[in-house]
């Protein structure tokens, strides 16, 4: 009996195992596209602002979904510079995301229903209607408490992201 059981258990253990991957690929159904780059205005030696009444353009980008209630739209206006001559001193950033247009009427409600984080530099709307919309983010940069920004480039990044739910 004893042999037997061995013998059994050498049977068992030479049995091959197979073992088989699954794989598969999301493409996002929830996409964002830039539609107008932003620019600095310098209305005065110590701001740089995207208002059009300073000569700057305010950035929009656009994000397509579609599928309703599957993504939330996080946005962010600059709160640095993502390149700048050297600075010696502290910028002090404001700004302001906010629904510039719609493409379905189910989606006027999205400002009001948006919550801020991050000090209020980012606003995340729940994209709750296939569709459309479109986001603009003001921003304005004043340098060292009324100092003059030397001269030079500066660049600032829109952050936009679609984050599934």
């Amino acid at each position: 009996m004893k042999k037997l059981l061995i013998a059994l258990s050498f049977i068992l253990s030479a049995t091959p195992i197979l073992a088989i991957d699954i794989s598969g690929s999301v493409e996002s159904r929830c996409t964002i596209a830039d539609v107008t780059e932003g620019r600095y205005g310098n209305p005065n030696a110590y701001t740089l602002t995207t208002d059009p009444a300073s000569n700057g353009v305010v950035p929009v980008i656009r994000a397509d979904t579609t599928l309703a209630n599957a993504y939330h739209l996080n946005v962010s206006y600059p709160t640095s510079f993502s390149s700048s001559p050297s600075l010696s001193d502290n910028v002090t950033w404001t700004g302001a995301v906010s629904v510039k247009a719609t493409g379905e009427s189910g989606m006027s409600g999205y400002h009001a229903a948006s919550t801020t984080t991050n000090g209020g530099a980012t606003r995340q709307y729940a994209l709750s209607v296939a569709g459309s919309v479109w986001i603009q983010s003001t921003s304005v940069a004043v340098y060292g408490g009324n100092r003059a920004f030397p001269g030079g480039t500066y660049k600032a990044v829109v952050v936009a992201e679609c984050v599934a739910q």
